[in-house]
């Protein structure tokens, strides 16, 4: 899919990086637009690495980098002015207070150090760490420390922000208020998100665009809702539930060539896949046969952690 230069925070043009004896990334082609999107792949896929070149922290083989217009080999410190990081691990140095790391890290992004005292109670008080921002970040629990991370990457205010694992160890009600948390972002602060994740049901619930890697090549990169369109060409379909009839409409699937659930539920639900995925009308004309009554028809979208399993396949 091709995306107006504009809105593209980060472009990716034929990039390879090779270790000793592995490939991790090869030849990989990619845009990211504003807004939020999804970076998934198995492990190993390459995520971490890409990640790494993109921050200026690896060299790549071969290929070109634009982050926000810059290419990160040539001004590296360019680029971590206007990006934020929240890595997987934790990050921060013994004994600093929430509020005193934050602002040591918005003086390494070049802002003077009242502004960063400023700007580090300011992200605190976003992320809800105001009443612990004194504590040292090191007797933190599990969630208050991802708080902390998120809270220091975005302290500069950056237009790109890179989320690594973000919710990962949180308890369930922790989970939902770092989502919310990164829904937010884009509407609250003009923040454009990358985030990387394994957990799926995360990027349904805030991702518009996803971009999914596998043995160093992308294999998906495109907007949340055309993924989930890559369907299996089954169709759900509901009918009147008249138990009588069912074996017949079975049977005049069967003859038009349509495979189907053995029986329906009670609610009179099937799921049918007819021989062609884009023509539903074997399904009609079995009805028709069968003298049931259709009340809904649509195609079978995947669930993102099938059209996931299928890019992979």
């Amino acid at each position: 899919m091709m995306v107006a230069s504009a809105a593209v925070k980060l472009r990716v043009r034929s990039l390879s990086r090779r270790y000793e004896g592995v490939t991790a990334l090869d030849d990989v082609t990619l845009t990211i637009p504003e807004g939020r999107t999804a970076l998934l792949g198995p492990n190993g896929a390459g995520k971490s690495t890409l990640l790494k070149c993109v921050l200026g922290l690896v060299r790549p083989t071969a290929g070109d980098i634009e982050v926000l217009g810059i290419d990160p080999r040539r001004d590296p410190l360019g680029v971590r002015a206007r990006i934020g990081y929240m890595p997987e691990d934790d990050a921060h140095l013994p004994d600093l207070t929430a509020v005193e790391l934050c602002a040591y890290g918005a003086e390494l992004a070049g802002l003077p150090p009242r502004e960063a005292i400023d700007r580090a109670h300011a992200a605190l008080f976003y992320v809800g760490l105001d009443d612990k921002r004194y504590m040292p970040v090191q007797g933190y629990s599990t969630g208050l420390r991802q708080r902390t991370k998120l809270a220091a990457a975005i302290v500069h205010d950056p237009e790109l922000l890179f989320l690594d694992e973000p919710t990962n160890g949180l308890d369930p009600a922790s989970r939902e208020e770092m989502l919310s948390l990164i829904a937010d972002l884009r509407a609250r602060r003009g923040c454009s998100v990358v985030l990387s994740t394994h957990l799926l049901a995360d990027v349904e619930r805030v991702c518009d665009h996803v971009v999914v890697l596998n043995a160093g090549k992308v294999v998906a990169d495109a907007p949340l809702r055309e993924v989930l369109g890559l369907g299996d060409g089954r169709y759900l379909v509901r009918v009147k539930p008249v138990a009588e009839r069912f074996e017949g409409f079975e049977r005049a699937l069967r003859d038009l060539g349509c495979e189907s659930d053995p029986s329906p539920d009670a609610r009179g639900e099937w799921i049918v896949r007819p021989s062609s995925p884009d023509d539903p009308s074997p399904i009609w004309e079995a009805a028709l046969r069968a003298d049931v009554q259709v009340r809904h028809l649509a195609q079978r979208k995947a669930s993102l952690d099938e059209a996931f399993l299928r890019l992979l396949a």
